[in-house]
Formats: structure tokens, sequence, C-alpha cells
């Protein structure tokens, strides 16, 4: 999200997403050790997500892929224990899967603009579609954090820079297409599930910005909807 000082004028899987949920952090014991020995609230969904022994009991092995995927995707502390944001990213992974390439089924999204970008902030996805027919998408999406809320409704796309820099932040928000004040579609270099998510702009892969950028022009539509997990 960046301060705008001035204004110029197919489809793709889930196999691989990563987009953050931000829900209250479960209590993690306190120690030294590197890796927790004491099993999770969420132990037995957690070892079934990682495809783990399910037993509800911590071992070295479970604490070691566990961490590893706390790592991954930038969930703090990154100590193995199988807590509520760790079970809430791989739940929110579980529910984007199970949307597949019908992203719009619950036809929130409208099909009467012609090309649209939607953007699904419950489940943390976002798509184009051209009428009923999906373009691209749907892809994971990490947009703002509780307080940095990304609006809701129907907007258009009023100004693209793919070199933009924030003017707050004094970070690189490349392919930048913005649809709401400073709020913006833009490649963003963490997972897409890191906590607890942007300052208001909906962060996507490169890959996945750069095909935006590629699909979108200056007043094309955007439509945001739905509630971010913890917002």
């Amino acid at each position: 999200m960046g301060d705008i000082r001035r204004r110029g004028a197919v489809v793709l899987g889930v196999t691989a997403l990563v987009a953050p949920l931000t829900v209250a952090l479960g209590a993690a014991p306190a120690q030294a050790a590197s890796c927790s020995t004491q099993a999770g609230p969420y132990q037995k969904q957690v070892e079934r997500f990682l495809g783990r022994t399910v037993d509800g009991r911590q071992s070295a092995a479970d604490c070691r892929a566990i961490k590893a995927f706390q790592t991954k995707h930038g969930i703090k502390p990154n100590i193995g224990y199988a807590g509520s944001v760790t079970w809430g990213v791989m739940d929110l992974m579980k529910k984007q899967k199970a949307v597949g390439n019908n992203p719009n089924r619950d036809g929130k999204c409208p099909v009467n603009k012609g090309r649209i970008a939607c953007v699904n902030l419950t489940l943390q996805l976002s798509w184009i579609q051209d009428g009923n027919r999906l373009v691209y998408g749907p892809v994971p999406v990490r947009t703002g954090r509780n307080g940095y809320e990304t609006r809701t409704g129907l907007k258009k796309i009023y100004w693209r820079n793919i070199d933009h820099v924030s003017t707050i932040y004094d970070v690189p928000m490349p392919y930048s297409q913005f649809f709401d004040g400073g709020q913006a579609f833009h490649s963003a270099g963490v997972s897409m599930w890191n906590p607890p998510g942007s300052h208001g702009c909906t962060n996507m892969t490169k890959t996945d910005a750069k095909k935006y950028w590629s699909l979108l022009k200056k007043n094309d539509d955007v439509f945001v909807y739905g509630r971010k997990p913890g917002t």
C-alpha cells in the first residue's frame, strides 16, 4: 500500500497455495529449546495435514515438520508447536484447495461487468473472470491485516505503475495496480500466508502479479467482498 502523490494516466490451479490467517495466536509453552516438546491443541489436525502419524503426541520428527512449515510461511514463534495460527493457515489452505476451478460458485462476484478482478477476503483468493468465464486463477493473496483492512465493494483500476515504491513504507511494490486510494494489487516477496497481513494492499506472488498486469488495464473493474479471518 503506497501514498499516491501522482496519478498517470489459462486458468491456474491452487496446488501451491500460500496466504496468512490473522487469528489469535494460541499460547505456546515458554521454553528455551528451539523445538517444542509439548503437543499443541491442534496436534492431531496438524499431524494429519502434514502426513504424519496421527497420535496427538509430539515427537522430535513432528516438531521438525511443523517448524519447517512455520518457517516457510513466516509463522512465529516457529518452534514446532501446533497452535491456532499454524492450524488456521493449514485449514485455510484446505478450504482454498477445495474451491478448485470454480471460485465464484457463490455468485458474489458480478458476472455482468465483462472482465473483472475478484477478491474473496474470507478465503484469501483472487481471480479474473469475464462474465461467467474464468480467465485466470484462483490464486492465493495476502490482504490487509486488522486495522488496515482491504476495503470491500466495487472499484476500478485507476492507476498502474510497474515499478512503484511505497512512499509510506519505502518498500517496492512491483506491478502495482491501484483500485482504492493506496490499495493495490502488487507483488510481494513474502509467503502469502505470512501473518498478520498487508497494510491494505492485495499482495500476490510475482508470477500472479505479472499475469494480472498483462490481463488487466486502467478502468477495469475490481470487486472485493467477504471478511478476512481475524479482522
